[in-house]
């Protein structure tokens, strides 16, 4: 056992040896609530794999990334987006001499708290609390509701999923890493899938910008994640100057041309609808929701503890729900 032990100091040690003197150490992290360290992994290590083994994370594979319940095997989902956040934060983590093991954990969790049916989803609850916002329940399901009682992730990795849609406000490098690359995964990604659902064409996009970024999916990703690795300090995430400029106006494209198309938009007011009519039925009567809400109802408030049922919900149950609440059943007689 001691040799296990001697492990994880190892591998401490070695962050102190290789990684930049302004990267996260995770002999440093704190927790809060002290528990006893594991003998062969590091603290954001071990973040990393309770946010992997918990039922939130494995919930994202059915819900929403853009398109609503798509039919298609291609198209995104929250897990692959997921997944390919956390592939691009950590190439670039790894070139500029971050903590990986912190920078995959905050991307693993970052959309913990995202809603069925995505953004809809979210703006269908800012409807009943409009200080909803998935940042701040991601961070939530991670501190209070996996498991009933959190997940005691680490206050890097805490802080990391909260403030992942403020590239300026994460307190490490590694949750700036995190932010930036959630943007270039999600504007890269959903091209594919909008030139695959038939929403946009690839002569559509600004030359101005394909002939900076590129004109393919790989092309694009890789002209971006270098901008970032050549320009970034030691003690600084940075773009160069025209790439953030025609970065964020590749960011105003995609939601004058995708995220409010009309055509890829068109369900999302009946998945508002679906929501608002749980929440009424759940307000009503809590006894209809599936799973028992007692305790939760008991320590967080009636309407707390119906949103976070509601959020935790994938679009295919919320929709199966629906139907057992409110759709009549066949009358079968054989």
């Amino acid at each position: 056992m001691e040799a296990d032990y001697c492990a994880r100091i190892r591998l401490e040690a070695l962050e102190k040896q290789i990684l930049s003197p302004y990267a996260a150490f995770s002999a440093e992290a704190e927790r809060e609530t002290a528990i006893e360290e594991c003998p062969y992994r590091t603290k954001f290590q071990r973040d990393r794999d309770r946010i992997i083994h918990s039922k939130s994370f494995r919930r994202l594979k059915h819900k929403t990334q853009v398109f609503l319940s798509p039919e298609g095997d291609h198209y995104r989902t929250r897990l692959t987006h997921t997944l390919e956040v956390s592939q691009i934060a950590r190439t670039m983590a790894r070139c500029l001499r971050l903590n990986e093991d912190l920078t995959e954990a905050i991307a693993m969790g970052h959309d913990l708290g995202h809603t069925p049916f995505g953004h809809a989803g979210e703006r269908a609850l800012q409807q009943i609390d409009p200080t909803f916002e998935h940042s701040s329940h991601s961070l939530r399901v991670v501190k209070f509701l996996e498991n009933g009682k959190g997940l005691n992730l680490t206050m890097p990795v805490n802080d990391g999923i909260l403030n992942h849609k403020r590239t300026d406000s994460p307190m490490t490098l590694e949750g700036r890493l995190v932010s930036l690359s959630d943007r270039i995964a999600y504007i890269n990604h959903d091209i594919d899938d909008a030139i695959r659902a038939g929403v946009l064409k690839p002569e559509e996009i600004p030359q101005k910008l394909t002939s900076f970024f590129g004109d393919t999916h790989s092309s694009r990703l890789d002209s971006m994640i270098s901008d970032i690795i050549l320009n970034s300090t030691e003690s600084e995430i940075l773009q160069s100057e025209q790439a953030r400029v025609l970065f964020d106006e590749f960011r105003d494209f995609m939601f004058d041309h995708v995220y409010f198309n009309p055509v890829a938009k068109s369900e999302e007011g009946k998945a508002e609808g679906v929501i608002l009519s749980l929440y009424a039925a759940f307000d009503k009567d809590p006894s209809v929701m599936p799973d028992n809400q007692d305790e939760n109802i008991e320590k967080y408030g009636k309407k707390q503890a119906i949103i976070d049922y509601l959020a935790s919900m994938t679009d295919r149950y919320v929709i199966k729900v629906f139907n057992q609440l409110f759709v009549p059943a066949g009358w079968n007689v054989y």
